[in-house]
């Protein structure tokens, strides 16, 4: 019997082809792009230009103007490395003539910059100038132009230009994908899903028009299309993993009975607002529901995001099922602890807190049985940070899991939470209203439900931008305030001095305050501070004992004090808008007028603009999209946040239409369950 014939492997797609195939690349030139995450053909194409320039003309020399970045062509007439003292340092320098006037380019420290030129070089800077007596770009960028070579891709069109790295000429990469395009624009296939050729490019043409636009337009157009790929790519994935939710979990019914919380609600002494009512009602239809609730409840800082969450967990806890909380920080967790203690002792509910510094347990019983595994059958609220996710916790009849302010975790962490039970429901809660665009991508598996309504009775803040030369004038306001009894909060960046330009740290400024705020009681807490410190601190303030807390941004959730009125952020430049706001966020939560002061270095105009918007409204979500469009979303997230989407195209400040496009088509798409094939709407 003859033995099998071995399975043949069928060859990579065109683009998977890895990159180093292609002629004139090679191993050392297939390092250097794989230090840029280019490894295939497909990763080529779609090696996105940081910038273009417009090559079919450019700015005489002698009409350069200071600070204005220009791209100029000339002759090389001079060039020359000077050295200084010691050896240590140098200056290479060309100097280009282009019968209007002279520049000079100068790289500091990079000798070897000289191997690239030569005198009577046709060569086109970019850059820009940094004087004009003479005409001066220091480490511009540059080509040089060799007379026949390919003019028609570097010369006389809007040209692109690449991240590079080192080793890899601007001219060559160039040269490269105009020569792979020609190759392999035909193989380049369409996407599987509908669009409407007179609202979209076609996939290859989009990729062409990326590299070599015919005009400006192209640029953005291209752009848009390759970005509606990737929001549908993700739309899918987010959908798909929704519906095998839906498929394939049986929810806990945690609607409850409504014998908890009435009495809870009649306790309160104040009657919810119609928004909170709403949500409740959203809730408890989700807890219901034959699937596991999957919901994100947005709220403005003091919209009364906690009751909901209580009112929430009593429905699960009517149910017979347990209940998780989550919060990032022990300062909030224990909040929380305080609070729903008051609130549900009395109703017979028994609140546990998990943080790092306490683990406790209900009787020494069971801490004998299982050191820390949780089993007694009652209902049970438990309360943590990060140790509810630790290998050792369990929370046994788990039915909903609460995660405040969600956007301090990152997916994975929410992910191991509600895998300590068999599909319980969740809702996650933040006070940092998310823009749009990141609700329908990063949240995406959510149901969303807004808080849009303050409860009755809360006074405006006034928020006020000061630079550091008005601070005595900020102290003396100060003290006014907590002669009339009030309390306020004092924030600083860092909690030590590093010695690095002139951000303030707390340890640094304690002293200061004592004797700025003589004779009133100043405490510090901050990250480093110890538990029983901190809480004993916390519990001094609360009660007035404390007048001036002076702290990091540790305070930024978790702090619930009316009588504290007045909030100082110094350095505030060095926050991001949502952070601000919501450390504005723990004063104005009583009856009494409440001021927050921005100290900020407001010198440039993007710091004015950006921290005026503080001033300019209370809004969280304006002030969320404003935080959005200012610093993108990985400064608004981290870097690191576990889940967010790496985008070569996408860019969520300025693409919501985009994405709510791409919603709407991998909804469609999935909806028909069928194979995808290359279509396109006819003309």
């Amino acid at each position: 019997m003859s033995p099998p014939a071995p399975s043949k492997v069928p060859p990579p797609a065109p683009l998977d082809r890895p990159l180093r195939e292609r002629p004139g690349v090679g191993t050392e030139r297939a390092a250097q792009f794989a230090r840029l995450g280019v490894h295939t053909i497909g990763d080529l194409l779609l090696h996105r230009p940081h910038r273009y320039e417009d090559r079919r003309r450019f700015a005489p020399i002698a009409e350069l103007r200071l600070g204005e970045p220009a791209t100029v062509r000339g002759q090389i007439v001079a060039l020359g490395i000077k050295r200084y003292r010691g050896g240590n340092k140098s200056v290479f320098e060309f100097i280009l003539d282009d019968g209007t006037a002279r520049l000079h380019c100068r790289w500091w420290n990079l000798p070897f910059m000289q191997n690239y030129f030569a005198q009577g070089d046709d060569v086109l800077v970019y850059g820009t100038p940094n004087s004009i007596k003479p005409r001066t770009i220091d480490h511009a960028e540059t080509e040089v132009i060799v007379n026949g070579e390919e003019n028609s891709v570097h010369l006389n069109r809007i040209v692109p230009i690449y991240p590079l790295t080192e080793g890899l000429p601007q001219r060559w990469l160039r040269s490269l994908i105009w020569r792979t395009l020609a190759e392999f624009e035909g193989k380049i296939p369409e996407s599987c899903w509908l669009l409407d050729a007179k609202e979209f490019l076609p996939r290859a043409r989009a990729i062409r028009l990326l590299h070599f636009p015919d005009e400006q337009s192209d640029i953005e157009a291209a752009r848009q299309r390759l970005a509606l790929d990737e929001f549908i790519e993700l739309q899918i994935a987010i959908q798909t993993r929704r519906k095998n939710l839906q498929k394939h979990a049986q929810a806990r019914p945690c609607a409850g009975d409504n014998r908890l919380i009435k009495t809870f609600l009649a306790a309160l002494g104040f009657k919810l607002t119609d928004a909170q009512t709403k949500v409740l009602r959203e809730i408890r239809h989700d807890l219901g529901a034959p699937t596991p609730m999957r919901r994100l409840l947005q709220g403005d800082v003091g919209s009364g995001k906690t009751v909901v969450a209580a009112a929430s967990a009593l429905m699960a806890l009517e149910s017979g099922c347990n209940v998780a909380l989550m919060a990032p920080t022990e300062i909030l967790a224990q909040q929380h602890a305080l609070t729903f203690r008051k609130w549900f002792e009395p109703l017979g509910i028994k609140v546990e807190l998990r943080t790092g510094s306490h683990k406790e347990m209900r009787d020494e019983r069971r801490e004998t049985r299982n050191e820390q595994r949780l089993v007694d059958p009652s209902s049970t609220l438990c309360i943590g940070t990060h140790a509810l996710i630790e290998a050792g916790f369990d929370l046994e009849n788990l039915g909903l899991v609460v995660i405040d302010e969600q956007h301090k975790f990152g997916v994975v962490q929410r992910e191991q939470l509600v895998r300590k039970g068999r599909y319980p429901h969740l809702l996650v809660m933040t006070a940092t209203p998310i823009p749009r665009t990141l609700g329908l991508t990063l949240y995406g598996d959510l149901d969303i439900s807004v808080i849009d309504q303050l409860p009755a009775g809360r006074v405006p803040i006034k928020t006020f931008l000061r630079a550091a030369d008005k601070l005595p004038k900020v102290w003396a306001f100060i003290r006014q305030k907590l002669e009339q009894g009030q309390q306020a909060y004092v924030v600083y960046p860092r909690v030590d001095d590093s010695g690095i330009g002139d951000l303030k740290a707390v340890n640094r400024e304690f002293e200061k305050l004592q004797r700025e705020l003589a004779p009133h009681r100043i405490a510090l807490v901050h990250g480093r501070v110890k538990a029983d410190e901190r809480e004993r601190v916390m519990k001094d303030f609360r009660a007035g004992a404390v007048k001036v807390l002076l702290a990091t941004s540790v305070i930024e959730v978790g702090v619930d004090v009316p009588n504290a009125t007045v909030m100082l952020i110094e350095n505030a430049e060095r926050f991001g808008l949502a952070q601000l706001h919501q450390l504005r966020g723990r004063i104005g939560r009583g009856a009494q007028e409440s001021y927050c002061i921005l100290v900020a270095d407001i010198k440039t105009p993007a710091a004015r603009e950006r921290l005026e918007v503080l001033v300019d409204t209370t809004d969280g979500f304006e002030i969320a999209e404003a935080d959005l469009r200012l610093r993108g979303v990985g400064e608004l997230l981290g870097r690191d946040q576990s889940g967010q989407p790496a985008f070569r195209f996408g860019d969520f400040a300025v693409d919501r239409w985009l994405i709510e496009r791409a919603r709407a088509l991998a909804g469609e798409l999935l909806a028909s369950a069928s194979t995808c094939k290359k279509r396109l709407a006819p003309n």
